[in-house]
């Protein structure tokens, strides 16, 4: 039995692999020339009754950039410097939205303050897409157990947006499509194999951006 379950869990293993495409679309072919004194900030997407992307992922692609030496301004930060024009109601969602924000007074101060230049707008979603097969636990006199397999399906589909916020003008976008599957074996203790299909878009879409921005070299 140990044997059969090794096997299983090899093959498994083996097939707990995403398939991850990205599209990219850029307005010119050359990098984007980030000041040294100039900062990229991100912001998710932050829609009251809908869909919000979450937090782990925006703080992910920040973190990859961020090892890349660009300054990076957190959407925390973000958020907090330009309160309230950043809640889910009054969030911009498009470039039209986005030139009326600016046009506020104190927005433009407080970009301008903080020495922001480029924005990120992060929009997307991981969903389980399917589910198969269940897992059964019980316990009785002689000890407890899980049996049965399970499988699902997961996509995470992200799409990246970056403004140049001194003209206000899209810059480039970037879609990352991540789809695998998990399992769930019950082998007397349930034994997970999860798919990290939200940690290779996360990869993808950082590694399209870090591709896109080119930091100056300070004098």
């Amino acid at each position: 039995m140990p044997l059969v379950i090794n096997l299983l869990l090899i093959f498994l293993l083996t097939a707990c692999n995403t398939t991850t495409t990205i599209d990219e679309y850029r307005s010119f072919d050359e990098k984007v020339s980030v000041g040294s004194e100039e900062t990229v900030a991100l912001l998710g997407r932050r829609d009251a009754g809908h869909y919000e992307t979450d937090d782990e992922f925006v703080s992910c692609v920040g973190g990859k950039l961020r090892s890349q030496n660009l300054k990076v301004l957190p959407e925390r930060g973000l958020i907090d410097a330009l309160y309230p024009w950043l809640e889910p109601r009054t969030a911009p969602k498009g470039l039209l939205r986005m030139r009326q924000l600016i046009q506020e007074p104190l927005v433009k101060k407080a970009i301008a303050d903080r020495g922001i230049r480029f924005l990120v707008w992060l929009d997307g979603s991981t969903e389980t897409l399917d589910r198969n097969g269940s897992i059964s636990c019980a316990a009785g006199p002689g000890g407890a157990g899980c049996f049965g397999f399970a499988t699902w399906d997961k996509a995470s589909i992200y799409e990246a947006i970056v403004w140049d916020l001194s003209d206000v003008s899209e810059v480039a976008r970037v879609r990352v499509d991540s789809e695998g599957t998990s399992y769930l074996i019950g082998a007397i203790a349930p034994i997970p194999l999860l798919t990290p299909v939200k940690n290779d878009a996360c990869k993808g879409l950082s590694s399209q951006l870090e591709a896109i921005f080119e930091q100056e070299k300070s004098d």
